[in-house]
């Protein structure tokens, strides 16, 4: 079977490299999505461990159309009997991107309507009353390729179950894990966030390092799928489990915010992982750990009258960083002058995205020791 695990663009290459690590080796990476195959505990595998991906979907059919009448006809010649029952609830959802077909409402109602005529064919049947679980269809058209699939997740990947308390612009689950995959943080590394908010980056690299599949207590809507043998999640629950590590750990989250820390305890809790906390701000940034990896998501600046203080704190960062030059610095922020203000170029820069804005990931490479 063909999955796809949809992710936020520039993420593609942290889903491939956690999918390869998870025995999943036959995939191809797309924008914001690469697709795999597998059976279902590769599925299931999959729901528990991706770190970055937003969503994984199973693919029912792709096809080219690019009328109504043939988006209508491919769709219900799909078969849609061997996943939907007589009486299950069918909800669509769609996207459409550089094709004929560009209402996605009008695309959205048209599938639906397809299935139902299919399934109401197969079961000979005139009615389908929609009283049983519900199953989300995905339709994605783009240069009018068309893509049915089956929404394996339910609530999206980003969800773990630990966030319950926010501050403001929290950093998604999901982009703080690509953002530690991204800095290439291993286990025994120390690691840093001086501006840590509600925590998501701390305890992100805490459920890596500690090998903590970061949806094991969570549900996905696959679970309800009527096809589907209930030992596929819970041997796949299981494996995770018996995975997870209790190794010491040097990573540490300071915010300025008391009110931050707390919430940061009580996600910490949560999630089952041991992490330092500090209040204090970021001028006062010491550490003992000679070396390590030092990411952060600080103010952007959006708004006009935070503007000159998030210059002076970018300054700031500057002149608090260069005091630990063997550690790897990485900033994330959608301020496109930040370069000019930090005033250091980066080694290495990614686009990404972040709550709908574009964002660029800055990274300072540790300074090489002379020989």
């Amino acid at each position: 079977m063909e999955f796809i695990a949809t992710s936020k663009i520039g993420l593609e290459s942290t889903v491939a490299f956690q999918l390869h690590k998870l025995g999943i080796m036959d995939t191809e990476t797309l924008d914001a999505r690469v697709l795999f195959r597998g059976d279902y505990t590769d599925m299931a595998t999959a729901l528990l461990w991706l770190r970055s991906a937003e969503r994984v979907l199973m693919t029912v059919g792709t096809f080219h159309a690019d009328s109504f009448d043939s988006l209508f006809e491919q769709t219900k010649q799909l078969p849609w009997n061997r996943y939907l029952s007589p009486r299950t609830r069918i909800h669509v959802n769609g996207k459409s991107a550089k094709s004929t077909l560009f209402s996605v409402s009008d695309c959205q109602s048209i599938v639906k309507k397809a299935i139902v005529e299919s399934l109401k064919a197969s079961y000979h049947v005139n009615l389908i009353p929609e009283t049983e679980e519900e199953v989300i269809v995905e339709v994605g058209i783009l240069r009018d390729e068309v893509t049915l699939a089956l929404d394996c997740c339910g609530a999206g990947l980003s969800r773990r179950g630990y966030r319950t308390y926010n501050v403001p612009a929290p950093l998604s689950e999901t982009l703080g894990a690509g953002l530690i995959l991204l800095s290439r943080f291993f286990p025994d590394t120390p690691l840093i966030d001086p501006m840590c908010g509600s925590g998501t980056i701390p305890i992100e690299a805490a459920m890596i390092a500690n090998h903590i599949a970061p949806s094991l207590n969570r549900s996905f809507a696959a679970e309800q799928w009527r096809f589907l043998d209930d030992s596929v999640f819970r041997l796949a629950r299981e494996s995770a489990r018996d995975a997870r590590k209790g190794d010491k750990l040097c990573i540490l989250g300071s915010d300025i915010d008391p009110h931050c820390i707390e919430l940061c305890k009580k996600h910490a809790k949560k999630a089952g992982v041991m992490i330092d906390w500090k209040v204090r701000p970021v001028k006062e940034l010491t550490t003992a750990w000679k070396d390590g990896v030092l990411i952060c998501n600080p103010p952007y600046g959006e708004r006009l009258s935070d503007a000159e203080s998030v210059k002076s704190l970018y300054r700031e960062m500057r002149t608090v960083f260069d005091r630990i030059p063997d550690w790897q610095i990485n900033v994330i922020t959608s301020n496109r002058d930040f370069e000019s203000i930090y005033g250091k170029t980066a080694d290495r820069r990614r686009k990404l995205s972040n709550g709908g804005m574009v964002c660029t990931f800055y990274q300072y490479y540790a300074k090489r020791p002379e020989n």
